[in-house]
C-alpha cells in the first residue's frame, strides 16, 4: 500500500529537515524530500514525505491539508506513481 505523500504549496525557504519535523507530529516519517531546481538549488515549492503506515498518511493529510505555512496554503495528498515520459532530444530532422 502507498505510504508516500505529495506536499504542495511549500514555502521556498523550507528544508528537508523542516519538512520532516512538520510531519513527525503526525506519525513516523521515513523520509522527507523538498524538490529543488537543479540549476539554482532553490525549492520548487513541493516535496514528498514517506510515512510508516497508510493510517499515518491519512492522519497527516487530515491535519495538514489546507493549512497555512509561512503564508502559503499546503496541499497534502497521496502521491501518484510517476508517469513514464519520453526523453527529449530525439527529434526527427528531415
Amino acid at each position: 500500500m502507498n505510504k508516500k505523500l505529495y506536499v504542495g504549496g511549500l514555502p521556498y525557504s523550507i528544508t528537508d529537515e523542516q519538512l520532516h519535523e512538520l510531519f513527525a507530529a503526525h506519525g513516523t516519517v521515513e523520509s522527507a524530500k523538498v524538490i529543488t531546481d537543479r540549476y539554482t538549488d532553490r525549492s520548487r515549492g513541493f516535496g514528498f514525505v514517506e510515512m510508516s503506515t497508510p493510517e499515518e498518511c491519512q492522519t497527516a493529510i487530515d491535519a495538514l491539508n489546507g493549512t497555512e505555512l509561512e503564508g502559503r496554503s499546503l496541499t497534502v495528498n497521496m502521491s501518484r506513481p510517476r508517469e513514464d515520459r519520453p526523453r527529449g532530444g530525439s527529434r526527427n530532422r528531415w
